[in-house]
């Protein structure tokens, strides 16, 4: 028993990156603009495929594995920057609810536009990735090469955004403009250059997060990006929407919270005490494990 928790919590550990990853997107964007950016998992679709192309053309091996990242988090950092720009931006100022319905309409034309291209297709594909092997940690319990890449990168990510927000000028800029926009742009902070890079930071991480996903999960599809996508947003409410030490938190608890439900109770709950989880933050604690009420001034 005691076995298959470790091993459960390890297998929850490495999935727990990937959401965490995703999560910090939808925090970021969330923090700045107030917007919950439904094609974000869609672009994690965009990034794996971009990975795809790049090791099916030049085999696997690490340099072509940091091709495949560099590749993907170029591509879905430009892709970021379009959304934002173009579907977005004109509706700042515009209620919410037009926001988010372009998101969602964002989402359906990434998937299905994907689905029409020639060179991607409706079909499931194959991701090619490195030679799986099994480190054993005794007493029945072992991690994959796998999945200590993906903890290893998902850290490394993390600890580089963390850097990059507290300790880099856009960073200390993306702090300003989240606090107060208005103010930010009275005091010369570019509002619309930060909002853009806040975005491309974002698709960078989802990018990552695609590509690595497809590594531990090795079949992609023009739709693999929704449950992902939905299961980081939970994270990023979980913890905190808005809170960037909460979506790290929380990715990694709706993880490891998943995999304990695959191997105590059966794998067809899993989704659903995610979903479960959801409903329940938002009953008890609406703000998330780390996220701060917020006043608004009437």
């Amino acid at each position: 028993m005691i076995s298959v928790f470790l091993q459960q919590l390890i297998n929850g550990v490495s999935l727990g990156s990937i959401y965490a990853l995703i999560a910090l997107g939808y925090t970021m964007v969330y923090g700045i603009v107030l917007l919950i950016n439904f094609a974000h998992g869609d672009i994690l679709m965009v990034g794996a495929y971009a990975g795809y192309f790049v090791l099916t053309r030049f085999g696997v091996n690490q340099w072509t594995m940091i091709a495949a990242f560099l590749f993907a988090m170029t591509l879905c950092a430009a892709l970021g920057v379009f959304i934002e720009r173009f579907a977005y931006r004109p509706l700042r100022s515009a209620p919410r609810l037009n926001s988010l319905i372009t998101a969602i309409a964002v989402s359906l034309i990434l998937e299905n536009g994907a689905r029409v291209l020639p060179f991607i297709g409706p079909n499931p594909r194959q991701f090619p990735r490195p030679e799986v092997s099994n480190i054993n940690l005794g007493g029945g319990v072992s991690i994959s090469n796998i999945q200590v890449i993906v903890i290893v990168l998902s850290a490394l990510l993390m600890l580089a955004l963390n850097y990059v927000i507290n300790y880099t000028r856009r960073g200390k800029a993306m702090q300003a403009v989240s606090f107060d926009l208005q103010a930010s742009s009275l005091m010369g902070v570019s509002v619309n250059g930060t909002i853009s890079f806040t975005f491309a930071l974002g698709s960078v991480l989802a990018a990552a997060g695609g590509v690595l996903y497809s590594c531990a999960y090795p079949q992609i599809s023009p739709t693999m990006g929704v449950m992902p996508g939905l299961k980081a947003f939970v994270a990023a409410v979980f913890g905190g929407i808005g809170s960037i030490p909460g979506a790290m938190l929380g990715g990694l608890l709706l993880g490891v919270s998943e995999t304990l439900t695959k191997g105590f109770i059966s794998s067809q709950y899993a989704d659903a005490v995610s979903f479960s989880i959801l409903i329940m933050i938002l009953l008890v604690k609406p703000t998330g494990i780390l996220g701060k009420k917020m006043r608004v001034k009437v």
